[in-house]
């Protein structure tokens, strides 16, 4: 059989060829360098961004409820959609980590070309030097193409991928506590910024309203001390008076100025766009958390808190850590089978199948043994701290939100009897200004009392909400709603509306498990 050759001629051109290709992409990797991103390429990007922040967002449409507050910030918050992206990918690190457990195939295909044939001389037994007075011969051709197809199944691999698809699978349920605990948190935030935007919404025209009334006091008592009537002493003090409840105004105006602005961000609406708050009846939660026992709290929180469960889940993966140290030491028993083809004209056969057994062992592991295992019992260890630490946490947290919420609900009741006498107060004021018988500073102090009187009452009435979530959040315990991407925001909102604090579950003892 005639093996076709590459004449001498076309050597060199090919051994230049290859030498220029080889510079080239040398040159090409030296020569890489930073390339700032186009104002263009920017631009068309933001405005991608932008539309997919908007995307699937349904728009306001009348008064905003808290329940439809907080299912808006659950299904299009975009920090939550994040969390529950992680959690995705996590799902997905845990599927790719199974496959470790497979045996390896393997394609291979290659090209050989030699620019001379392998010509070899040969010796006789018990001769060391080649007989060079025999005519040399050769058992390869100068050029062949080779094709395999392989098998290999490693033992140790195997048994590695296996502690490594249970050590992501735990890694998969610490990112669902991640996001639970970020789900409480958001239902945290929306709380407090619902109340302040509800609370800016009702005080805004009584603030503006009284900014003037104190301006136009300060302007009139300005003209009289300036025609000098009265002792100069007397004005100054109303003055001051005067000026010190336009800045109570004024800093309750900035402190309201932002509310919306941050609702609108929890909740993904556009930060331009007006919120209007539905009216709600201002009155104190009920008090069936202070009802229950501390002990059945403490019992439900060790079992649900989201930061406990995920150290539960740290030490699971530390002991699997452990398991694989070991399973390194031992030694590697690997099969492999193969179906291989070679164009070789020498060969007899240029098709074959091989099979083969392989053990190996790292010596090594001989001397290092005793090192990996004390650091894989340390990270165990370590592991075992911090869960035993974040219990003890926990425990602590169970009794803190608990006073939290009494000590939330007494402020509220405080702050409602305040608002209630500054109120009656003002209104005693109103009437009397009316027929000029009270002075403008008085009624703009009594005015500027019961508006920060009630401000203090919203505040308060959302520092129960925000503590009785703190307090189901400590437990880990959430709504039982479904799934916040298919279902749709009436549902979802509705689901919210009827999800109710399991306090008297709890207290029965039929709340124990998540």
């Amino acid at each position: 059989m005639h093996t076709p050759t590459l004449t001498p001629q076309f050597h060199r051109p090919l051994r230049l060829s290859l030498l220029a290709l080889a510079c080239a992409a040398a040159v090409g990797c030296a020569s890489v360098q930073p390339v700032a991103v186009a104002p263009q390429e920017m631009a068309s990007q933001i405005q991608k961004d932008g539309e997919s922040i908007r995307k699937d967002v349904a728009p306001l449409n009348g008064p905003l409820t808290l329940e439809e507050a907080l299912a808006r910030a659950l299904k299009y918050n975009l920090d939550r959609r994040s969390r529950m992206m992680e959690e995705a990918l996590a799902r997905g690190q845990m599927d790719v980590s199974k496959f470790d457990m497979l045996p390896k195939i393997m394609a291979q295909a290659g090209y050989t070309e030699r620019d001379s044939a392998r010509f070899t001389y040969s010796s006789t037994f018990p001769s060391e030097t080649p007989d060079r007075s025999r005519a040399p011969a050769t058992t390869s051709a100068r050029s062949f193409s080779t094709n395999d197809l392989g098998l290999t199944w490693s033992m140790l691999d195997l048994g590695l991928g296996y502690y490594g698809a249970k050590q992501q699978a735990d890694r998969f349920l610490i990112a669902g506590e991640k996001r639970r605990k970020a789900m409480h948190l958001l239902m945290q935030d929306v709380r407090t910024a619902y109340w302040r935007a509800a609370s800016a919404q009702l005080l805004k025209a009584d603030v503006q309203k009284t900014i003037a009334l104190a301006e136009e006091a300060l302007t009139d008592s300005r003209k009289a001390s300036g025609e000098r009537v009265r002792n100069p002493l007397e004005p100054l003090r109303y003055q001051r008076q005067l000026l010190e409840n336009l800045r109570l105004l004024e800093n309750i105006n900035q402190e309201l100025s932002s509310a919306q602005v941050d609702l609108a961000a929890l909740i993904n609406a556009p930060a331009g766009q007006g919120i209007q708050i539905a009216t709600t009846d201002l009155k104190n939660i009920d008090d069936e958390v202070t009802k229950v026992a501390v002990d059945k709290l403490e019992e439900v929180a060790l079992l649900n808190n989201p930061d406990l469960r995920e150290q539960h889940y740290n030490s699971r993966i530390a002991r699997e850590e452990t398991r694989r140290t070991i399973l390194r030491m031992f030694p590697n028993l690997s099969f492999n089978y193969g179906a291989k083809y070679n164009t070789d004209s020498y060969l007899m056969s240029n098709n074959w199948n091989e099979a083969g057994v392989q053990l190996s062992f790292n010596l090594m592991n001989l001397l290092t043994a005793g090192t990996q295992m004390k650091l894989s019992e340390a990270g165990v260890a370590l592991a075992d701290q911090r869960r035993v630490a974040t219990q003890a946490a926990v425990l602590t947290q169970v009794h803190l939100s608990r006073l939290q919420v009494i000590n939330a609900r007494s402020q509220f009741d405080r702050a409602d009897a305040i608002y209630d006498t500054d109120n009656k107060i003002a209104q005693i004021m109103r009437t009397r200004q009316s027929v000029q018988a009270q002075s403008k500073l008085d009624v703009v102090t009594t005015e500027t009392a019961s508006i920060l009187s009630l401000l203090r009452r919203y505040q308060a009435l959302a520092q129960v909400q925000v503590a009785e979530n703190r307090m189901l959040a400590t437990l880990g315990l959430e709504p039982q709603i479904g799934s916040t991407h298919e279902l749709p925001l009436n549902e979802l909102t509705e689901q919210i509306t009827r999800s109710k604090a399991p306090w008297q579950q709890i207290a029965q003892g039929t709340k124990a498990g998540k």
